[in-house]
Protein backbone atom coordinates (compact mmCIF):
# COMPACT_ATOMS: atom_id res chain seq x y z
CA UNK A 1 0.00 0.00 0.00
CA UNK A 2 1.17 3.44 -0.47
CA UNK A 3 2.06 5.78 1.96
CA UNK A 4 1.41 8.31 -0.16
CA UNK A 5 -1.91 10.72 -0.62
CA UNK A 6 -3.02 11.62 -4.06
CA UNK A 7 -6.43 13.41 -5.05
CA UNK A 8 -8.03 15.27 -8.06
CA UNK A 9 -9.75 18.06 -6.26
CA UNK A 10 -12.18 20.68 -8.71
CA UNK A 11 -12.57 23.99 -7.96
CA UNK A 12 -16.24 25.12 -8.55
CA UNK A 13 -18.38 28.16 -7.67
CA UNK A 14 -20.31 31.38 -8.66
CA UNK A 15 -18.28 33.98 -11.02
CA UNK A 16 -16.10 36.16 -9.10
CA UNK A 17 -16.37 33.66 -5.78
CA UNK A 18 -12.40 33.87 -5.95
CA UNK A 19 -11.72 30.59 -7.33
CA UNK A 20 -8.81 31.16 -9.44
CA UNK A 21 -7.54 33.22 -6.33
CA UNK A 22 -7.75 30.15 -4.31
CA UNK A 23 -5.75 28.08 -6.76
CA UNK A 24 -3.05 30.46 -7.26
CA UNK A 25 -2.73 30.35 -3.21
CA UNK A 26 -2.80 26.60 -2.77
CA UNK A 27 0.02 25.87 -5.66
CA UNK A 28 2.23 28.80 -4.16
CA UNK A 29 2.26 30.45 -7.88
CA UNK A 30 -0.16 32.12 -10.72
CA UNK A 31 -1.17 29.57 -12.51
CA UNK A 32 -4.44 30.79 -13.37
CA UNK A 33 -5.82 34.61 -14.31
CA UNK A 34 -7.57 36.61 -11.37
CA UNK A 35 -9.97 39.90 -12.36
CA UNK A 36 -12.59 41.31 -10.63
CA UNK A 37 -14.79 41.05 -13.81
CA UNK A 38 -16.73 37.81 -14.00
CA UNK A 39 -16.32 34.53 -16.24
CA UNK A 40 -12.58 35.57 -16.43
CA UNK A 41 -11.89 31.66 -16.45
CA UNK A 42 -13.21 29.51 -19.55
CA UNK A 43 -11.28 26.49 -19.20
CA UNK A 44 -10.26 24.39 -16.88
CA UNK A 45 -7.24 25.34 -15.45
CA UNK A 46 -4.86 21.83 -13.86
CA UNK A 47 -2.59 23.30 -10.63
CA UNK A 48 -0.73 20.65 -8.96
CA UNK A 49 0.81 21.25 -5.16
CA UNK A 50 3.40 18.58 -4.21
CA UNK A 51 3.75 17.82 0.15
CA UNK A 52 5.94 15.35 1.32
CA UNK A 53 2.97 13.23 1.83
CA UNK A 54 0.35 14.53 -0.73
CA UNK A 55 -0.04 15.43 -4.44
CA UNK A 56 -3.00 17.57 -5.11
CA UNK A 57 -4.71 18.19 -8.44
CA UNK A 58 -6.53 20.97 -8.55
CA UNK A 59 -8.77 21.73 -11.33
CA UNK A 60 -10.50 25.59 -11.32
CA UNK A 61 -13.16 25.83 -13.31
CA UNK A 62 -15.20 28.48 -15.00
CA UNK A 63 -17.94 30.52 -12.65
CA UNK A 64 -21.29 28.50 -12.70
CA UNK A 65 -23.98 30.82 -14.69
CA UNK A 66 -26.74 30.04 -17.06
CA UNK A 67 -25.22 29.98 -20.45
CA UNK A 68 -26.53 32.67 -23.32
CA UNK A 69 -24.29 31.05 -25.95
CA UNK A 70 -22.15 27.95 -27.24
CA UNK A 71 -19.48 29.28 -25.31
CA UNK A 72 -21.20 29.75 -22.16
CA UNK A 73 -22.71 26.13 -22.70
CA UNK A 74 -19.46 24.38 -23.29
CA UNK A 75 -18.41 26.22 -19.74
CA UNK A 76 -21.25 24.52 -17.90
CA UNK A 77 -20.54 20.92 -19.62
CA UNK A 78 -16.74 21.80 -18.15
CA UNK A 79 -17.66 22.22 -14.84
CA UNK A 80 -20.09 19.51 -14.63
CA UNK A 81 -17.37 17.19 -16.02
CA UNK A 82 -14.46 18.21 -14.11
CA UNK A 83 -16.43 17.35 -10.86
CA UNK A 84 -17.85 14.23 -12.26
CA UNK A 85 -13.54 13.52 -12.86
CA UNK A 86 -12.36 14.79 -9.17
CA UNK A 87 -12.15 12.76 -6.07
CA UNK A 88 -12.74 15.69 -3.79
CA UNK A 89 -14.84 18.82 -4.80
CA UNK A 90 -14.33 22.53 -2.88
CA UNK A 91 -17.33 24.72 -3.84
CA UNK A 92 -16.04 28.34 -3.22
CA UNK A 93 -18.88 31.01 -2.19
CA UNK A 94 -18.48 34.56 -1.74
CA UNK A 95 -19.11 35.00 1.72
CA UNK A 96 -20.04 39.23 1.13
CA UNK A 97 -23.46 38.27 -1.31
CA UNK A 98 -26.00 36.38 -0.17
CA UNK A 99 -26.82 33.06 -0.79
CA UNK A 100 -29.21 32.61 -4.17
CA UNK A 101 -30.89 29.61 -6.14
CA UNK A 102 -27.75 29.72 -8.26
CA UNK A 103 -25.97 28.62 -5.26
CA UNK A 104 -28.24 26.43 -4.31
CA UNK A 105 -28.26 24.72 -7.55
CA UNK A 106 -24.84 24.11 -7.81
CA UNK A 107 -24.54 22.62 -3.72
CA UNK A 108 -27.45 20.25 -4.88
CA UNK A 109 -24.92 19.35 -7.73
CA UNK A 110 -22.74 18.74 -5.51
CA UNK A 111 -24.53 16.88 -3.09
CA UNK A 112 -25.94 14.90 -5.47
CA UNK A 113 -22.20 13.59 -6.83
CA UNK A 114 -22.05 11.46 -3.62
CA UNK A 115 -18.10 12.33 -2.97
CA UNK A 116 -16.35 14.23 -0.22
CA UNK A 117 -16.53 18.03 -0.48
CA UNK A 118 -15.81 21.26 1.31
CA UNK A 119 -17.89 24.04 1.06
CA UNK A 120 -15.18 27.11 1.45
CA UNK A 121 -16.76 30.83 2.84
CA UNK A 122 -14.13 33.28 0.93
CA UNK A 123 -13.73 36.64 1.56
CA UNK A 124 -13.83 36.15 5.20
CA UNK A 125 -11.73 39.39 5.47
CA UNK A 126 -14.76 41.81 4.40
CA UNK A 127 -17.52 40.87 5.82
CA UNK A 128 -18.38 40.84 9.52
CA UNK A 129 -18.43 37.96 11.85
CA UNK A 130 -22.38 38.37 12.30
CA UNK A 131 -22.60 37.78 8.43
CA UNK A 132 -20.37 35.14 8.42
CA UNK A 133 -22.53 33.61 10.97
CA UNK A 134 -25.59 33.94 8.81
CA UNK A 135 -24.26 32.76 6.01
CA UNK A 136 -22.75 29.52 7.72
CA UNK A 137 -26.01 29.05 9.58
CA UNK A 138 -28.01 29.20 6.36
CA UNK A 139 -25.61 26.46 4.40
CA UNK A 140 -25.73 24.36 7.53
CA UNK A 141 -29.91 24.52 7.03
CA UNK A 142 -29.53 23.45 3.46
CA UNK A 143 -27.92 20.21 4.71
CA UNK A 144 -24.38 20.77 4.57
CA UNK A 145 -22.21 18.98 7.96
CA UNK A 146 -20.73 21.86 9.85
CA UNK A 147 -17.31 20.28 9.78
CA UNK A 148 -17.17 20.47 5.67
CA UNK A 149 -17.93 24.45 5.96
CA UNK A 150 -13.83 26.27 6.04
CA UNK A 151 -13.75 29.75 6.39
CA UNK A 152 -11.27 31.12 4.30
CA UNK A 153 -9.55 34.34 2.85
CA UNK A 154 -7.80 32.91 -0.47
CA UNK A 155 -6.82 36.61 -0.83
CA UNK A 156 -4.68 36.65 3.00
CA UNK A 157 -4.42 32.93 2.79
CA UNK A 158 -6.32 32.54 6.06
CA UNK A 159 -7.23 29.35 6.60
CA UNK A 160 -4.77 27.46 4.00
CA UNK A 161 -3.63 25.11 6.39
CA UNK A 162 -6.53 24.07 7.85
CA UNK A 163 -7.53 23.13 4.39
CA UNK A 164 -4.81 21.36 3.22
CA UNK A 165 -4.99 19.05 6.88
CA UNK A 166 -8.70 18.89 6.04
CA UNK A 167 -7.71 17.58 1.98
CA UNK A 168 -5.51 15.15 3.42
CA UNK A 169 -7.74 13.56 5.36
CA UNK A 170 -9.92 13.06 2.42
CA UNK A 171 -7.54 11.98 0.43
CA UNK A 172 -7.31 8.71 -1.25
CA UNK A 173 -4.06 6.71 -0.66
CA UNK A 174 -2.42 6.61 -4.35
CA UNK A 175 1.52 7.31 -5.98
CA UNK A 176 1.97 10.72 -7.46
CA UNK A 177 1.50 11.27 -10.62
CA UNK A 178 3.54 14.53 -11.75
CA UNK A 179 7.50 15.66 -10.25
CA UNK A 180 7.49 17.31 -7.18
CA UNK A 181 8.48 20.93 -9.17
CA UNK A 182 5.14 20.48 -11.91
CA UNK A 183 2.46 23.35 -11.07
CA UNK A 184 0.54 22.96 -13.94
CA UNK A 185 0.55 21.38 -16.86
CA UNK A 186 -0.59 24.12 -19.33
CA UNK A 187 1.31 24.83 -22.88
CA UNK A 188 3.49 28.41 -23.16
CA UNK A 189 1.13 29.15 -25.92
CA UNK A 190 -2.04 28.96 -23.59
CA UNK A 191 -0.40 30.67 -20.95
CA UNK A 192 0.39 33.68 -23.32
CA UNK A 193 -2.52 34.30 -24.95
CA UNK A 194 -4.23 34.03 -20.87
CA UNK A 195 -2.03 36.63 -19.93
CA UNK A 196 -2.53 38.72 -23.07
CA UNK A 197 -6.63 38.51 -22.24
CA UNK A 198 -6.35 39.44 -18.37
CA UNK A 199 -4.83 42.80 -19.12
CA UNK A 200 -7.72 43.25 -21.87
CA UNK A 201 -10.56 42.59 -18.93
CA UNK A 202 -8.34 44.88 -16.71
CA UNK A 203 -8.18 47.48 -19.02
CA UNK A 204 -11.49 47.48 -20.58
CA UNK A 205 -15.60 47.41 -19.35
CA UNK A 206 -18.94 46.17 -19.97
CA UNK A 207 -19.13 43.91 -22.92
CA UNK A 208 -15.47 43.50 -24.18
CA UNK A 209 -14.46 41.72 -21.98
CA UNK A 210 -16.72 39.34 -22.62
CA UNK A 211 -16.37 39.28 -26.14
CA UNK A 212 -12.79 38.86 -26.44
CA UNK A 213 -10.44 35.91 -27.38
CA UNK A 214 -6.98 35.61 -28.18
CA UNK A 215 -4.80 33.15 -30.54
CA UNK A 216 -0.85 33.20 -30.04
CA UNK A 217 -0.32 32.24 -33.93
CA UNK A 218 3.67 32.60 -33.61
CA UNK A 219 6.40 32.04 -30.93
CA UNK A 220 9.90 32.63 -31.97
CA UNK A 221 13.02 32.09 -30.50
CA UNK A 222 15.59 35.23 -31.97
CA UNK A 223 18.67 36.81 -31.35
CA UNK A 224 20.28 33.23 -30.24
CA UNK A 225 17.77 32.56 -28.00
CA UNK A 226 18.11 35.94 -25.70
CA UNK A 227 14.48 37.40 -27.01
CA UNK A 228 11.03 35.57 -28.13
CA UNK A 229 9.01 37.16 -30.38
CA UNK A 230 5.06 36.89 -30.21
CA UNK A 231 2.48 37.29 -32.87
CA UNK A 232 -0.92 37.01 -31.16
CA UNK A 233 -4.01 37.36 -32.58
CA UNK A 234 -6.89 39.50 -30.78
CA UNK A 235 -10.78 38.39 -31.69
CA UNK A 236 -13.53 40.38 -31.07
CA UNK A 237 -17.24 40.37 -32.01
CA UNK A 238 -17.96 44.07 -33.12
CA UNK A 239 -15.79 46.55 -35.16
CA UNK A 240 -16.89 48.47 -32.06
CA UNK A 241 -15.20 46.67 -29.81
CA UNK A 242 -11.82 46.74 -31.87
CA UNK A 243 -12.00 49.95 -32.06
CA UNK A 244 -12.13 50.60 -28.15
CA UNK A 245 -9.44 47.65 -27.97
CA UNK A 246 -7.01 49.65 -30.70
CA UNK A 247 -7.73 52.97 -28.57
CA UNK A 248 -6.89 56.72 -29.64
CA UNK A 249 -3.42 56.61 -31.92
CA UNK A 250 -2.97 53.01 -30.77
CA UNK A 251 -3.09 53.76 -27.20
CA UNK A 252 -5.26 50.92 -25.34
CA UNK A 253 -3.09 48.24 -27.93
CA UNK A 254 0.08 49.91 -26.79
CA UNK A 255 -1.10 49.54 -22.96
CA UNK A 256 -2.43 45.84 -23.16
CA UNK A 257 0.61 44.99 -24.51
CA UNK A 258 3.34 46.48 -22.12
CA UNK A 259 1.53 45.10 -19.62
CA UNK A 260 1.14 42.11 -21.26
CA UNK A 261 5.10 42.12 -22.06
CA UNK A 262 6.25 43.15 -18.66
CA UNK A 263 4.61 39.91 -17.19
CA UNK A 264 5.61 37.87 -20.14
CA UNK A 265 9.47 38.48 -19.52
CA UNK A 266 9.00 38.03 -15.56
CA UNK A 267 7.79 34.41 -16.79
CA UNK A 268 10.31 33.78 -19.48
CA UNK A 269 13.00 35.18 -18.16
CA UNK A 270 14.19 37.02 -21.41
CA UNK A 271 13.58 40.04 -23.77
CA UNK A 272 9.79 39.52 -25.12
CA UNK A 273 8.39 41.31 -28.53
CA UNK A 274 4.75 41.64 -28.48
CA UNK A 275 3.38 41.53 -31.87
CA UNK A 276 -1.00 41.99 -31.29
CA UNK A 277 -3.38 42.64 -33.81
CA UNK A 278 -7.18 42.72 -33.92
CA UNK A 279 -9.68 41.00 -36.04
CA UNK A 280 -13.24 40.59 -35.73
CA UNK A 281 -14.78 37.59 -35.95
CA UNK A 282 -18.62 38.08 -35.79
CA UNK A 283 -20.69 36.10 -33.08
CA UNK A 284 -17.71 33.78 -32.20
CA UNK A 285 -19.05 32.77 -29.26
CA UNK A 286 -21.96 30.88 -30.95
CA UNK A 287 -19.96 29.74 -33.77
CA UNK A 288 -18.59 26.01 -32.86
CA UNK A 289 -16.03 25.98 -35.91
CA UNK A 290 -14.19 29.10 -33.98
CA UNK A 291 -14.58 27.48 -30.06
CA UNK A 292 -13.04 24.07 -31.96
CA UNK A 293 -10.35 26.90 -33.56
CA UNK A 294 -9.24 28.23 -29.89
CA UNK A 295 -9.52 25.55 -28.18
CA UNK A 296 -12.74 25.77 -26.29
CA UNK A 297 -14.26 22.65 -27.25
Amino acid sequence: MSNTKLAYISIIGKPNAGKSTLLNLLVGEKVSIVADKPQTTRQRILGVLTLEDAQFIFLDTPGWFPPKHLLGEYMQKTIKQTVEDSDIVLYVIDATLELDEDNKTLLQFVKEQKKPYLVLLNKIDAVSPKILEERKNEIISLGVDPNNIIEISALYGTNKDLLLEKLKELSPEGEFLYPPDMLTDQTDKFWISEIIREKIIHLTHQEVPHSVAVYVDEIDERKNGQLIYIRATIIVERPTQKAILIGKNGQMLKKIGTLARMELEEYFKKQIYLDLWVKVREKWRKKPEILRELGYI
